[in-house]
């Protein structure tokens, strides 16, 4: 059976609580029911029936602690599964090197706000690909979740508004299809211009120019943080998402944002980002920010060459972002004058992968409740 939804007065006191409390980890830190049509994923999300909702006294704290750390958690076997049965025992938080006590623990599912962010500058063998996957999409979106259609090159394209409705959703993305398929414009013979001359000894003889149908340049830190801008105020009861379908090619001097600007903005809105890498090349340096962005806010990357491929993982990736256990806590025993805290996540169970925000930084003008806790090194998974 589905996870069912959480209750969104509960969840809108819980976000509203942690908006002032948790902002992610930057990079140079001390390292920062479903439509018929909706493909069902393959990575077993779901949750035992008789799931119960945090109690009133959960709720309670929740409004009234304006520290609390927010942490939404990923966990997977090691065939890349969503395990979906843990609870809250099989869970440790370390803020820093001390063990923390969870205030709560939930584990139903969010509806999710969603900003598909499609990158229109793919090249012509990767975009043919990739185009004709994006009507995919939509069987990702339940009814209770939400989406924005975007697009990007060198400048950010941002849709209407977001939506709930299939019919729109399905009009937008075809309209995206269009732009990110590859151009048809033939190869060009050079044109004439005033500045044409009687070709000199030895100049060599001028090059048509070609459409390939690829630009080399494109301003990726931009488009996402235009798109955490506009995810910024959606619901608190909502799980917000950025989903880059891309091939994580960025052009640093294009940007007005660099990328820690853009980290910034996406934590402290509690922002995460998943990304689908395409491409007929598949390596891991090729995505690096694609798989910077995933680890820095706690989302995750998924690697298709072919619009098959494409098509199937949609869907998963929703599922995953959708189905995140959320965990909440109070710092105790921290010195909250410490501006950077690392955050580590453990489980009970042996072989799975526990992903999660490596990070945050505390409220300023918090008040000290302990020695500090620093800010060692290191990754954002635990493998146990």
């Amino acid at each position: 059976m589905p996870r069912t939804f959480v209750v969104p007065l509960l969840v809108a006191a819980l976000l509203s609580a942690a908006a002032v409390g948790v902002v992610a980890q930057e990079p140079g830190a001390p390292s920062p029911s479903s439509r018929p049509e909706a493909a069902v994923s393959s990575s077993g999300a779901s949750n035992p029936s008789g799931a119960s909702a945090p109690s009133s006294d959960e709720r309670s704290k929740i409004r009234v602690n304006s520290n609390l750390v927010v942490l939404p958690v990923t966990v997977k076997d090691q065939f890349g599964e969503l395990v979906p049965d843990l609870q809250q025992k099989d869970f440790r938080v370390f803020d820093g090197q001390i063990e923390q006590s969870l205030d709560l623990f939930i584990m139903e599912a969010f509806p999710l706000s969603l900003v598909v962010l499609i990158d229109d500058d793919l090249k012509s063998k990767d975009a043919a690909q990739m185009s004709p996957s994006l009507r995919a999409i939509l069987g990702g979106i339940s009814e209770h979740d939400e989406a924005l259609i975007c697009r990007f090159d060198l400048s950010f394209y941002p849709g209407d508004a977001f939506s709930a409705d299939f019919d729109k959703l399905w009009s937008e993305l075809k309209s995206a299809q269009e732009y990110a398929a590859p151009s048809k414009t033939p190869v060009t013979a050079p044109v004439s211009s005033p500045s044409d001359h009687a070709p000199g000894i030895g100049e060599p003889t001028p090059t048509a120019p070609l459409n390939s149908g690829h630009r080399p340049t494109k301003a990726l830190d931009d488009a996402v943080h235009s798109a955490a801008e506009l995810l910024r105020d959606r619901g608190l009861a909502r799980r917000k998402i950025i989903l880059v379908v891309s091939d994580g090619a960025n052009g640093a001097a294009f940007n007005h944002y660099t990328y820690q600007d853009t980290i910034e903005a996406l934590l402290r809105d509690n922002i995460s980002v998943y990304s689908l890498a395409v491409g007929s090349t598949l390596t891991k340096h090729k995505f690096s920010r694609l798989i910077n962005y995933a680890d820095d806010t706690g989302g995750d990357v998924y690697y298709a060459s072919t619009s098959a491929a494409m098509e199937r993982l949609y869907s998963q990736i929703t599922e995953q972002a959708r189905h995140e256990y959320t965990l909440a806590y109070v710092p105790r025993g921290t010195d909250r004058s410490v501006l950077y805290h690392k955050v580590e996540v453990r489980v009970s169970r042996p072989g799975v992968t526990v992903k999660t925000r490596p990070g945050y930084y505390a409220t300023p003008n918090s008040p000290a409740s302990g020695p500090s806790a620093g800010a060692p090194s290191g990754g954002t998974s635990d493998r146990r």
